[in-house]
């Protein structure tokens, strides 16, 4: 049985051309960032089965509609936002989990990284000496944000890897040929997405911008049981 994770960042916020450390400022979503999670979503609306050759494009795969079981997200309204748009096909409702919330940057949000150097240049130092531990004035460190992120995704997880596991008779709309299971959504933000997927690949956390998460990126995980196969980072499902 398998559980598969559909880990998504939110769409385009407003004032996204000027590149700063948002963190925990609640901004909206752009329209254009709304226009990318409803073609994000309608790609999920179909449903997605693995490729029927590994080494071919992983997004030309086989579909079946009605796949998802449950929407979590983040307590930020780009990321609720974005939430209800791909659950909305599924009829179901957004499962709101503050622990998905973007780091807390401190006296560093709304900032620019240029502003930051001027402004705060030890800080920055530090920073860039030891961006796991160090935290700037007010906000999270990277193994803090670590510690809430992977604690509840997985939670997430167990939940319903127990759930399929207790089906003595699952559903004949559940996916067939991997073996049945479930199919979750998490929508939260560029760090938090990066920090899992480090997470699950083994990845020293000092290595965690060498992952991106363009907005909208849409990330594919299948838990057998609870070993990780990551099938697709920061896909692309829009134009």
């Amino acid at each position: 049985m398998v559980t598969t994770l559909y880990l998504i960042r939110h769409g385009e916020t407003e004032g996204a051309e000027k590149k700063r450390y948002k963190g925990s400022i609640d901004v909206p979503l752009s329209e254009h960032g709304i226009r990318q999670m409803e073609q994000v979503s309608a790609y999920l609306v179909k449903g997605i089965h693995n490729c029927s050759n590994p080494f071919s494009n992983p997004l030309i795969m086989d579909y079946r509609e009605g796949l998802l079981s449950a929407v979590y997200c983040s307590d930020l309204q780009r990321a609720t936002r974005s939430a209800q748009v791909i659950a909305k096909p599924h009829s179901l409702s957004p499962v709101i989990v503050p622990s998905f919330r973007e780091r807390n940057f401190g006296i560093w949000e709304g900032m620019s990284f240029d502003e930051i150097k001027l402004k705060y240049p030890d800080e920055f130092h530090a920073w860039a000496g030891n961006p796991l531990e160090f935290s700037p004035m007010g906000g999270e460190s990277t193994l803090e944000v670590r510690d809430r992120v992977i604690n509840a995704m997985d939670r997430i997880i167990d939940k319903h890897n127990q759930k399929i596991n207790t089906l003595s008779h699952p559903s004949p709309s559940r996916r067939e040929g991997n073996g049945e299971g479930e199919h979750v959504v998490i929508v939260a933000h560029g760090g938090v997405n990066r920090i899992i997927l480090c997470h699950l690949l083994g990845i020293p956390l000092a290595n965690i911008f060498r992952i991106d998460q363009d907005y909208g990126a849409l990330n594919i995980i299948e838990f057998w049981e609870k070993y990780p196969i990551v099938k697709l980072i920061n896909g692309i499902m829009y134009s």
